[in-house]
């Protein structure tokens, strides 16, 4: 019999308060439902396909049930995702400006088949328009296919990220070598500063919205508002240095000031941003005759993720915002 602590290592299991899964031996689970949902509405709306005759675009997640989870044993991860996929698109005939609307459903994208063989069926609403159809056929399918393989990539990186953890032995090597690139760059220059600097730029954009100033700041203070509005749970603690978690966690940050009616400033991210960066985002509301203009002011976005925060802001911010005033005014 082994002595304490001797033998094959996979075997040895320390006891640890953090319950650290040492040497990745036992089953670990995690759920990656919430995070696929708000992966899948960032890569899938949005895409855009032209030629010569139509423009179409993906302008909806209209509906996506099933789950996904990320195990792991061993060393090893275990992939499980199951998604039944609708997507409402919309395009153009360049010639006549006449437009249309249709669907798209992915009714199995799972594990058990390939990206390339994953069914996509294209219909589209009565009438003429099949030009339109015919290139969300072909372009939009390739498109929503890369979109999905690129999910595929992000569950299998992003997500998992802190899923597998280093053995003692790797663990003791990578201090070693941390210690000795700390002691260098000490040695190198006292003033030099740790991390990396992330190349950022700035923002502006400004929309109007047919509503009072005083109802357009509740739709981005009031919890049951901004879950509307989003058609995600949200956590909203709408004070001084109060949290904010909404699109299923995917967005996060921090009030920094808060003038009613009149002002907005946060510390904002989204989730597959540099860990522990954050943007300042600033909502100004200037009252018009019968309507707000909202100025965003954006300082801090990682270079890479200008084009996603333009989408975020355009498409998930503010239609979804105006389609909430019009319900609100059909309703009332």
């Amino acid at each position: 019999m082994a002595k304490w602590g001797q033998g094959d290592p996979r075997w040895i299991v320390e006891e640890r308060e953090d319950g650290t899964n040492v040497n990745n031996w036992h089953w670990t689970e995690r759920d990656a439902t919430s995070w696929s949902k708000g992966k899948l509405r960032e890569l899938l709306v949005g895409i855009t396909v032209e030629n010569e005759a139509g423009r179409c675009e993906i302008s909806e997640l209209k509906q996506v049930e099933g789950e996904a989870s990320c195990s792991s044993r061993k060393g090893k991860l275990i992939f499980f995702y199951e998604w039944n996929i609708k997507l409402g698109w919309k395009g153009v005939i360049k010639e006549s400006g006449v437009r249309h609307k249709g669907l798209i459903e992915i009714p199995s994208l799972s594990e058990e088949n390939e990206v390339d063989d994953t069914e996509v069926n294209v219909s589209k609403k009565k009438g003429d328009g099949d030009i339109l159809k015919d290139l969300m056929k072909t372009a939009g399918t390739a498109k929503v296919r890369e979109a999905l393989g690129d999910y595929l990539k992000a569950l299998k990186t992003e997500f998992t990220m802190g899923m597998i953890l280093p053995t003692k032995a790797v663990a003791t090597q990578e201090m070693t070598v941390k210690r000795k690139l700390s002691e260098n760059t000490l040695q190198a220059s006292s003033a030099v500063a740790l991390g990396v600097r992330i190349p950022t730029v700035a923002l502006h954009m400004t929309e109007t919205f047919d509503t009072a100033v005083e109802q357009l700041y509740r739709i981005f203070t009031v919890k049951d508002l901004v879950q509307k509005f989003s058609k995600s749970p949200a956590i909203l603690e709408a004070e001084k240095g109060g949290k904010f978690q909404m699109f299923d966690g995917n967005i996060t940050g921090e009030y920094i000031e808060l003038l009613t009616n009149k002002k907005i400033v946060m510390k904002w991210r989204c989730r597959n941003w540099p860990e522990e960066h954050y943007a300042t985002v600033a909502l100004n509301f200037v009252p018009t005759v019968r309507q707000t203009e909202l100025q965003l002011d954006c300082k801090g976005v990682p270079v890479c993720k200008e084009e996603n925060m333009k989408f975020c802001w355009q498409k998930q911010h503010f239609e979804e915002i105006k389609g909430l005033l019009q319900l609100t005014t059909l309703n009332g």
